[in-house]
């Protein structure tokens, strides 16, 4: 709980030291809303938001290039369509120095006012300045235009010329800063213009990329495709003008990119297809002197037609075999011991008339001759002669088998022959089909890359002739009802802070810059001295403000430094005080008199001695007479302690004692012996003994008292001593040099204390 009143005291304190100077802060304050006032009034031109929103499709499946897809699907060209890619184009340069020269935004106009100058825009003034050549165009002063009449116009530079020189409309006007016209847009532009206008040439590339700095692209979602399109502009109307040219800039700029991709595409198509045409033809050629070759129309055809060929050819052979071996078994019946009695075998399959005539001849003489024998003898002439015929025929019949079987081997050979041939063929049929399918392989692959480069030349050319974007404005170009910019409420909240700001650094530089010991917390962050109290500052000009009955703030705090110093030195029955200082000035005399005063009016008897030998100030601080005092008793043995008391007229209880002429060796005289005497005989006659010595951070004066005190009384003068001097002090507390060493801090301002009251000032 301790600790949380401490930090509200800093708290406090802090905020404290600062509303000392609210006045300061309330003058800043006060300046900058004013300079914020101007600013506004003066320097910032109101602006408005202008906005619209596009669709940016990833793909356009309308048109035939389709982001390259015609050569993506060849494998040929990779192409990739993003938002943040078209982002990126919309935000150009190039794309918006383009919009500006279509917009002739290359000349500003602005009518003059009599504090500040307002824009124009040209669609709604009645003349326009067209620039004639761009390479000579210079960024000059304003020119001034003013209207004769309906048929003349005078311009002037309005910071050199005086006076204007006339020209007609449409005239060429050649001039150092570029070379233009000036057109009329309206039949009598006098009735729509009031005034001169002025314009001025612009760099529309230095406008091209700050407008393009200036605009904002930003995805209306994360996944889609909407954008949003803004732009901060004085003229709601050129601002949509500027955002609708900038998107059909961007649209034909897509357009025009597709188009010279698709006549790139289309060229390359051509001299692809007119090296594929050759290729195919030379394929062709192959197919057909293959084909030729091998005697081939079509392998298929002709692999079956080889076949039944082949089949047939055995069939016959098979056939002709069969014939040669039944001739074989009738020729060799024939020549068998038993033929010229038994019958010929039927001849079966062989079909020669002649070889069928003999047999059935022979067979009906073998069955004559038998049913002859039957009757007959064997040696009958009609048997003889049957047999003889028999023996003919059978020689006939051998012959003919014999010519029938020469013929019949000759046929089979001949058979033999093309069936050999026909299987050969047969067999080359698999190879000759596969070197055929290589060849068709090539051809068909060739054909029909030849007919995909036709189908997209035709898509290519399509797309020329019926261009589609890949762009849809969603929402049209819109102005806030109201300026966005200058933003009044943030400049006017910065310029309070400002205010604020200044005169806060500007003290805290101060109080960082400030050596001087201000409070009591400065001497507890510099040393362990005890603190006896605190004196606020006198205003009042007064010497003795410490009188019983005054009950001013001032007083008070010497009461309760009186009541501290008698709480601390409890036990000893008299006191002996030395006040001291670091420096002069510091108010010793002034806290050695009061406190002398405040104790006597409690009933204590006081004596005050002024024991500054080197620069005694207390006498005369009382206006009393110091030619008397210390010194002189300390040469002077005749001299008592009791001759050395002074009396004020006006101050009860308290007895003064001088310091005597200044001596030329006070170091000396403070060493006297009977420093030691006076001392010990004052105690016995007075409750206290307050001795105002010299500063102990000048002379050593107050080590030579420092053995007959009980306490020392170091006074710190706020807002004038140095902290610096708050080391000798912690040097006499940690050494133990003097006895109960205190401090007290003199010349409080009333504001930078805690439960002080009053506001003095002290001289």
């Amino acid at each position: 709980m301790a600790y949380q009143n401490s930090n509200n005291k800093d708290l406090k304190k802090t905020i404290s030291g600062y509303l000392k100077y609210w006045y300061i802060f309330l003058a800043s304050v006060a300046l900058f809303v004013v300079l914020a006032y101007l600013f506004i009034r003066y320097e910032t031109i109101p602006e408005y938001r202008v906005s619209t929103v596009i669709l940016v499709q990833d793909k356009d499946k309308g048109s035939a290039t389709s982001d390259l897809e015609s050569f993506s699907d060849l494998g040929l060209i990779k192409s990739t369509r993003n938002v943040e890619d078209e982002i990126g184009i919309l935000k150009s340069s190039s794309i918006m120095e383009k919009v500006l020269r279509n917009l002739s935004m290359g000349v500003t106009y602005y009518a003059q006012g009599s504090i500040d100058d307002v824009n124009l825009y040209s669609e709604n003034i009645p003349i326009s300045v067209e620039i004639l050549d761009s390479t000579t165009i210079k960024n000059y002063y304003p020119v001034v235009i003013t209207l004769k009449n309906d048929e003349e116009v005078g311009i002037k530079i309005s910071e050199s010329e005086s006076d204007f020189s006339f020209y007609n409309f449409n005239d060429t006007i050649n001039k150092p800063y570029g070379s233009f016209r000036i057109v009329k847009k309206v039949q009598k532009p006098t009735e729509f213009m009031e005034g001169d206008i002025v314009f001025q040439f612009t760099d529309v590339n230095l406008l091209a990329s700050d407008l393009a700095e200036k605009l904002a692209v930003d995805p209306v979602n994360e996944r889609g495709g909407l954008l949003e399109l803004s732009l901060l502009d004085p003229i709601p109307q050129r601002g949509k003008a500027i955002l609708n040219e900038l998107i059909s800039v961007y649209e034909q700029e897509g357009i025009n990119y597709r188009n010279q991709l698709a006549l790139k595409t289309i060229s390359m198509i051509d001299e692809r297809l007119q090296l594929i045409t050759g290729e195919l033809t030379d394929v062709e050629k192959n197919v057909e002197q293959f084909k030729q070759e091998n005697d081939l129309t079509n392998v298929s055809s002709d692999a079956e037609m080889y076949i039944q060929q082949a089949t047939e050819y055995n069939s016959q052979l098979a056939d002709f075999e069969t014939q040669i071996a039944v001739l074989n078994s009738i020729e060799n019946y024939l020549r068998g011991s038993n033929a010229e009695n038994t019958m010929v075998p039927s001849s079966l399959n062989i079909q020669d008339p002649t070889l069928v005539g003999l047999i059935s001849r022979f067979n009906d003489l073998q069955l004559q001759k038998r049913r002859m024998l039957e009757t007959t003898p064997a040696g009958n002439p009609l048997v003889v002669d049957i047999q003889r015929q028999l023996t003919t025929l059978r020689s006939n019949i051998l012959e003919n088998l014999s010519n029938i079987k020469q013929g019949l081997n000759i046929t089979k050979d001949n058979l033999q022959s093309n069936s050999y041939r026909f299987q050969s063929r047969i067999s080359k049929v698999p190879t000759v089909e596969r070197g055929l399918t290589e060849i068709n392989r090539q051809q068909s692959t060739k054909q029909g890359l030849y007919l995909f480069l036709l189908q997209k030349r035709e898509e290519e050319a399509l797309s020329i002739a019926a261009p589609v974007s890949n762009t849809r404005i969603v929402d049209e170009p819109k102005a806030g009802a109201f300026p966005v910019s200058p933003n009044k409420t943030s400049i006017y909240l910065g310029s309070v802070l400002l205010g604020l700001f200044l005169p806060f650094s500007f003290v805290y530089v101060k109080d960082l810059l400030d050596d001087k010991v201000q409070t009591t917390k400065d001497i507890e962050e510099l040393t362990n001295t005890p603190i006896l109290g605190q004196i606020a500052l006198d205003e009042t000009n007064e010497n003795i403000v410490a009188k019983e009955k005054s009950s001013t703030p001032i007083a008070e705090l010497f009461r309760l430094i009186r009541f501290n110093l008698k709480f601390i030195t409890t036990g000893n029955e008299n006191k002996v005080i030395l006040v001291t200082s670091g420096d002069k000035g510091e108010g010793k005399t002034f806290f050695s008199t009061n406190l002398g005063v405040s104790l006597a009016s409690s009933g204590s008897k006081v004596v005050v001695l002024s024991f500054d030998l080197r620069a005694p100030k207390l006498m005369s601080y009382i206006g009393m007479s110091d030619e008397f005092g210390i010194t002189d008793y300390l040469v002077n043995d005749n001299i008592e302690v009791q001759d050395l008391f002074l009396s004020h007229a006006d101050l009860e209880n308290i007895t003064f004692i001088g310091s005597g002429r200044i001596p030329p060796n006070a170091g000396e005289i403070m060493l006297h012996d009977k420093i030691g005497v006076m001392i010990r005989e004052l105690r016995t006659l007075f409750d206290y003994v307050i001795i105002d010595t010299a500063p102990v951070g000048k002379v050593a004066d107050i080590f030579a008292l420092g053995p007959f005190a009980d306490a020392t009384l170091y006074i710190v003068r706020s807002n004038r001593s140095k902290k610096d001097s708050l080391k000798e002090i912690d040097q006499i507390y940690r050494g133990d040099k003097l006895k109960n060493p205190m401090i007290v801090l003199n010349g409080v301002n009333i504001k930078d204390s805690y439960g002080y009251y009053g506001e003095r000032k002290r001289r």
